[in-house]
């Protein structure tokens, strides 16, 4: 989670954990045991590792868990002060700034699924095959490091040596240097994320068109199909507004330290924690197969019956 240069500087000190750092806890906790849950019926099934969309489900299933614990551990160490040395914290803020556009990529390869199962149904089968979705992984994450390498490529070229060295509170604005360098890391995201919401855009208007002039099961699997791409539109809009914390939370803090921190918890709750749990829900609990072997692991096997319709 990030936090404001001016907060971070000076000794560590000891706070009481309150209300809100539990809260956060219980809501981490919660969406950790629901992921893990759903990875484990993803691996319980062949089915599931043999089609496209449940693969690509999964990778966002494992990236929000990465992001929802390294995030976690952030927040808890930015709460105590604690301090730990910058090469430590480089390591950690590359990993979750590589998973800050993960999820977002892979919703928008999922959307591009959708549409070639709804618009393409033909071709579906050769273009989303087990091995196309293993170079698709491969593609999200090159796609999704090529803002890291940017980033960070702007702060080896400026940091000394000893700068490694020094011990300070892990934030991901230590590693901005010059005030352009934060200009550079905004301008990619939101040029990331206005290819998606093209993308996102195009797929619902030619799904929105399969859907008007289908009819029977067809039609009902096209408006299916059209609700979960305005589902991923949903998270990847709160995932854009994630990119406007920092501006936000920057002038706050020049008006008022408490209100800085009030809006700090809610901009972490709102657009960090709340759309990495929305993947479960949209997948995990609306797909009909993937729901029936979930409740049948999460009931240790009491409705074995229903696990052989998938």
């Amino acid at each position: 989670m990030a936090t404001n240069n001016s907060l971070i500087t000076g000794e560590p000190s000891v706070y009481t954990v309150n209300d809100r750092v539990i809260l956060v806890q219980v809501f981490v906790s919660l969406f950790l045991c629901i992921n893990f849950l759903q990875i484990k019926t993803f691996l319980m099934k062949d089915f599931f590792y043999r089609t496209m969309r449940y693969i690509l489900f999964a990778v966002t299933l494992v990236s929000d868990c990465l992001f929802l614990l390294m995030t976690d551990i952030l927040l808890i160490l930015s709460y105590f002060r604690f301090t730990i040395q910058v090469w430590l914290c480089l390591t950690i803020n590359i990993v979750l700034f590589l998973y800050t556009f993960v999820t977002p990529v892979t919703l928008t390869a999922m959307t591009l699924e959708r549409y070639v199962a709804i618009c393409m149904p033909l071709h579906h089968g050769q273009l989303c095959s087990t091995g196309r979705a293993l170079h698709c992984i491969l593609i999200i994450h090159g796609l999704s490091f090529v803002p890291c390498i940017v980033f960070h490529s702007l702060f080896f070229a400026f940091a000394t040596r000893s700068f490694y060295t020094q011990s300070s509170v892990c934030s991901a604005e230590i590693f901005i240097t010059h005030s352009w360098q934060g200009h550079v890391r905004s301008a990619l995201s939101q040029f990331y994320f206005l290819i998606m919401s093209i993308a996102i855009v195009f797929c619902y208007v030619k799904i929105m068109k399969v859907a008007k002039s289908a009819s029977g099961e067809s039609k009902k699997s096209s408006w299916k199909g059209l609700r979960t791409v305005v589902l991923h539109s949903f998270q990847l809009l709160l995932c854009l507004i994630q990119l406007w914390c920092p501006f936000i939370e920057a002038a706050v803090l020049q008006i008022n330290v408490t209100l800085f921190i009030n809006v700090r918890y809610f901009n972490y709750v709102t657009f960090i924690l709340a759309p990495r749990c929305l993947s479960p829900l949209i997948y995990g609990v609306r797909d009909d197969k993937f729901f029936l072997a979930l409740k049948y692991y999460a009931l240790c096997g009491l409705y074995k019956h229903q696990s052989n319709l998938i």
